[in-house]
């Protein structure tokens, strides 16, 4: 006959692994989403100052400062919109 207690053992270790696995299935997916985010920004800086889009409206380009580079990268792509609106705004970074 099987002990309850090494029963009861597997179920808890069992659930323990279950959660284990969901906590870093959802780390692993936001951690992804913010990686493909911060791509799409720092892509996006390199358009808008390759093809000279601020100067079409009159501005100068956003340029690649330390500073622009790390809100381009943590902001993603609303972070380029950021840049863009001071920019307009005259506030530069």
């Amino acid at each position: 006959m099987v002990n309850r207690k090494n029963m009861t053992d597997v179920l808890v270790t069992l659930l323990l692994v279950v959660a284990v696995i969901a906590v870093v299935y959802f780390l692993v997916k936001k951690f992804s989403v913010l990686v493909v985010n911060a791509i799409l920004g720092l892509i996006a800086l390199f358009i808008l100052n390759f093809f000279h889009v601020m100067q079409w409206i009159g501005k100068p380009d956003l340029g690649y400062s330390i500073a622009t580079v790390i809100i381009c990268a943590v902001g993603g792509i609303p972070g380029i919109c950021i840049l863009i609106l001071l920019s307009i705004f005259g506030i530069t970074i």
